[in-house]
């Protein structure tokens, strides 16, 4: 992402620190690679006149932000005490075989990434997975491979 729309993004917000969470998420969010890279973390800095350490804090703590680049769709699997009753791990190893990486890893041709997620509200259908921002629940092996089908043929 290039300056200018770091800049346009930090302006519609506005440049108080209280500001700098729903900056880093949009700019994350308009990343292709949903990260923040070094050179946009001291842009964000620089423009904010806030000390880098603090947007690499809070880069760091919350669960949601990157500092690598991970793949287009990012899958986060649920591990909720509910989802992980619900056979999480059932699921883990399920999409571990169809996009054959490890939990943690983004696959070679940077299509997806498969993260761990706390609790994102789907109990009621867990276990549960979230693409992007779109939840997925009662999942079987079947309704799985489809989903990730059509998000590998760009359909989503």
């Amino acid at each position: 992402m290039n300056e200018s729309n770091i800049r346009e993004i930090i302006d519609f917000h506005g440049r108080k620190k209280q500001y700098l969470l729903p900056i880093i998420k949009e700019v994350q969010n308009q990343s292709k690679y949903h990260y923040i890279s070094e050179e946009e973390a001291q842009f964000i800095s620089k423009e904010m006149q806030i000390k880098e350490s603090e947007v690499y804090e809070t880069i760091s703590f919350f669960a949601e932000f990157s500092e690598k680049p991970r793949g287009e769709n990012i899958i986060k699997v649920c591990d909720s005490t509910v989802c992980r009753l619900n056979d999480n791990e059932e699921l883990v190893k399920l999409l571990e075989y169809y996009l054959s990486i490890k939990m943690g890893e983004t696959t070679k041709d940077k299509k997806f990434s498969l993260e761990y997620s706390p609790c994102f509200g789907a109990c009621d259908v867990s276990p549960a997975i979230r693409i992007n921002d779109v939840v997925y629940g009662n999942l079987t092996n079947e309704k799985l491979e489809d989903i990730l089908n059509m998000y590998r043929r760009g359909e989503k």
